[in-house]
């Protein structure tokens, strides 16, 4: 259906009526604030019916003024900026009036009603009776028409309404489309905070367990590093004794040797004297030390292996490979693990006090 749009003459001052009439629309009912009308903490104002709508959708289990139920209250965002608004107990009843607004609203109302000063009046008109006002509403086409459109012309047949029904119907049910909007919106704001603080947790969650990983692998290495050292002074001690037990054999070789010398020596000056009787002064003891000397039974020398230190030889095969299978222990607290490692490093300690062998490894015979 096509229409034409009509206007009556403008007043003027019909502009800046205009201008103050925006100022004074509801953003949930889209028309002129109804009193009592609420200022929001962002300085944002609306009917206090539709704040208590938008209130309800989105807190729907909060309990209603007329309840017995002392309810803690609730909360909502501001359709115009999104500031979220925290309630008492009191729900929107404790939200403070504007009285400003409240005083505005009734001078424009005094100021519309004036003939003089009343707004100007637009009409849509109908395009095939031109002097008919568009005043019904065909429910059949789900469009405006006038009566006469009605009567002979191309809805005759059709369903029709009064336009103010239509109107008032249609109206409403956007404006509750509008707080369900709001209140959806406010559930997917809900949402997307608690899976930013989801996230949160989970950075502090993954730190958490990378010091504590980090911690692990580090008393690891600390345990390691203080059995390479006993196992170390182990191996020193060993050397130390087998050294001392060959360095006194070779002083002991090394007297004999010595003595030796000095009775060849002495033998052989002897055996240089020209003079019979002198020489068979001396030769009868030369011959006894020499028979002597050579009777003398030295200490065993070490038996063949006895510089070997394999039996100091470490595996460790079993163990990287062990090493190389440790993994993460999903369920597994932290707190008790820490508690398992210092358990295990301390029996790990008593064992090797246990077994570490005073005596020394395989020695001389």
């Amino acid at each position: 259906m096509n229409f034409t749009v009509g206007f009556k003459p403008l007043l003027g001052d019909a502009h800046s009526m205009d201008n103050l009439e925006k100022q004074l629309i509801c953003p949930i009912c889209l028309e002129m604030f109804s009193k009592p009308v609420v200022i929001l903490p962002c300085q944002h104002n609306l009917c206090r019916k539709c704040a208590n709508d938008v209130f309800q959708a989105s807190n729907p289990l909060w309990q209603s003024r007329g309840s017995t139920a002392v309810s803690s209250g609730g909360r909502f965002r501001c359709p115009s900026c999104r500031h979220e608004v925290v309630l008492d107990r009191h729900g929107v009843y404790g939200l403070q009036r504007n009285l400003l607004v409240e005083n505005i609203i009734d001078i424009y109302k005094q100021e519309s009603s004036r003939p003089l000063h009343s707004k100007a009046e637009q009409h849509l008109m109908c395009e095939e009776h031109e002097d008919e006002k568009i005043n019904i509403y065909c429910l059949s086409c789900e469009v405006p028409t006038c009566s006469l459109c009605k009567v002979f012309g191309a809805h005759k047949d059709c369903e029709v309404a009064p336009l103010p029904t239509i109107y008032k119907r249609q109206k409403s049910e956007l404006s509750d489309g509008i707080a369900m909007l709001v209140a959806g919106n406010d559930r997917v704001q809900a949402v997307i905070t608690q899976m930013e603080e989801v996230c949160q947790t989970i950075e502090d969650n993954s730190r958490r367990q990378k010091q504590l990983l980090n911690q692990r692998f580090e008393t690891l290495c600390a345990v390691l590093e203080e059995r390479k050292g006993e196992l170390l002074q182990a191996l020193a001690r060993e050397q130390e004794e087998k050294l001392q037990r060959v360095r006194g054999l070779i002083r002991q070789y090394g007297d004999h040797l010595e003595a030796s010398s000095k009775l060849v020596e002495s033998a052989i000056q002897s055996m240089e004297e020209p003079q019979m009787a002198l020489y068979l002064q001396q030769a009868k003891e030369l011959i006894n030390k020499v028979g002597t000397m050579s009777k003398v039974e030295l200490a065993g020398r070490p038996e063949p292996g006895y510089e070997s230190m394999e039996q100091f030889s470490v595996s460790v095969e079993h163990v990287a490979e062990m090493l190389r299978t440790i993994d993460f222990q999903p369920g597994a607290s932290g707190e008790e693990e820490d508690e398992e490692v210092a358990l295990d490093a301390d029996e790990g300690s008593a064992g090797q006090e246990e077994e570490r062998p005073d005596a020394p490894p395989e020695g001389l015979h």
